[in-house]
């Protein structure tokens, strides 16, 4: 894994609590994906266990709708080499995963509007993506 580099890019424009809960998801999902991100279990000074986090750095960089939707667009030709997780905005008007899916299924593809995007990959690859992005603060 020292070869890769693992970001998500948020629209900062979106409430705290949106941004919170994309970062969130996008994490999770990344997870799922790549269950070997996560190290193994600790163990701290009382002797007790302590479940594994994350072996990878995993910055959330900042930017806003129309930049998120060019820089997703761009990385439908690289999915072969990088992971790319979105997170849509309709997830704030659905009510559940089906409702999720058939509004995805239903909306043209260059309509979608981005919440979020997770990337993992080569460290030269997403930086070449991301570096010229800032840190969300």
């Amino acid at each position: 894994m020292e070869n890769q580099k693992c970001v998500i890019i948020i629209n900062q424009d979106l409430p705290t609590g949106i941004i919170a809960n994309t970062a969130a998801v996008l994490s999770l999902s990344l997870g799922k994906l790549h269950p070997q991100l996560i190290g193994d279990d600790l163990i701290d000074s009382k002797n007790e266990r302590r479940h594994g986090i994350t072996t990878l750095a995993v910055p959330v960089l900042k930017s806003n709708g129309p930049q998120l939707s060019e820089v997703r667009e761009a990385l439908r030709a690289l999915e072969s080499e990088i992971t790319v997780i979105d997170l849509t905005t309709d997830t704030q008007s659905t009510r559940s995963y089906q409702e999720y899916a058939a509004k995805l299924r239903d909306t043209p593809v260059d309509q979608l509007q981005y919440q979020g995007v997770a990337l993992l990959g080569s460290k030269q690859l997403v930086k070449s993506i991301t570096g010229n992005m800032a840190l969300l603060r």
